[in-house]
């Protein structure tokens, strides 16, 4: 009995970890962001009678959709993760799981995501899905390994769920969904930066071509950080201007703003000076600014959301 109550346990235990392996495939930070924004979408776009199950089969289907996406990004760089230590121990590279199990994975919760946005919300929302999927795949993963602009046509993808929550509601592209698209491509460019800083050594080991593999001292990456941390606060303030949310939430939103824009500051300035600690203070100093963004977001979404019009 004994013997046979270990032999259930280590089943169980192992079926877990399958489990969060999949899991760890579909990027669930990127995803959840993704789907976050997504519902914020949908939310603003919404009027009169609040369809939750139209907006179930929004969450449902930018999940199935982003997480695909994010499996086959790893399986596609499964080689270059396995030279960097910030993803050698993701489950491709430590042989957790088959290249050929992710592709078809990745492929099939993707056909299903797609077609779930399409049918189940309109074929606009499911055609703002392909192109979010293809400019992910196709555009920006290869990119990363021939040009420092990756990172800006990066925004794209990720900055069209919000597009896609509302197009989900309102079936239309109308200019309060470009003022959402227009936040995440601010919002992602001292995201990104701040975070490849930190990882600069690893994908220079991969051989991807980011702006901090170039930029030694930090200054472009620095400067880059506070013009787009600048522009997003007066284009976090359009969904006032078109009526889609109130003064208590455009004063948040500048507030907010201010304040991430102080860290890009204080990076920036840091990155200039002669101090033999220099390096210790941009990298402490860089992850502030990440985290501050993964803060900042998800609150602006929120504050937006309560405060809507």
């Amino acid at each position: 009995m004994n013997g046979e109550a270990e032999v259930m346990d280590h089943a169980i235990v192992r079926s877990r970890s399958r489990i969060l392996d999949y899991a760890e495939l579909m990027k669930p930070e990127l995803t959840f962001l993704s789907v976050l924004s997504a519902l914020c979408g949908f939310y603003l776009g919404s009027s009169g009678r609040f369809d939750l199950w139209l907006f179930v089969h929004t969450a449902v289907g930018t999940t199935l959709l982003g997480g695909g996406a994010g499996a086959l990004n790893q399986y596609i760089e499964r080689g270059y993760d396995a030279l960097m230590k910030r993803t050698e121990r993701r489950p491709l590279p430590a042989g957790r799981v088959q290249p050929m199990e992710v592709f078809l994975f990745g492929t099939i919760i993707s056909i299903a995501g797609l077609v779930q946005l399409t049918v189940f919300t309109n074929p606009l929302t499911g055609f703002l899905g392909a192109i979010t999927f293809a400019t992910y795949l196709f555009l920006y993963t290869p990119l990363k390994r021939m040009t420092t602009l990756s990172t800006i046509i990066g925004t794209i993808p990720g900055a069209l769920p919000p597009m896609m929550g509302w197009t989900a509601v309102r079936n239309e592209l109308s200019p309060e969904a470009w003022a959402l698209f227009a936040i995440l491509v601010c919002w992602q460019m001292p995201h990104f930066l701040s975070l490849a800083w930190l990882y600069r050594k690893d994908y220079a080991r991969a051989g991807y071509k980011m702006l901090t593999v170039v930029d030694q001292e930090g200054t472009r990456t620095g400067w880059h950080i506070v013009t787009y941390s600048m522009l997003l606060i007066p284009v976090s303030v359009i969904p006032t201007v078109l009526g889609m949310a109130g003064l208590i939430y455009a004063c948040l939103a500048v507030c907010f703003g201010l304040a991430f824009l102080a860290l890009g500051i204080q990076m920036l300035r840091t990155v200039g000076d002669n101090d033999p600690d220099r390096v210790t203070r941009v990298n402490f100093l860089a992850r502030r600014v990440f985290f501050a963004s993964l803060i900042y977001l998800p609150v602006l979404m929120l504050v937006m959301s309560l405060d809507k019009v």
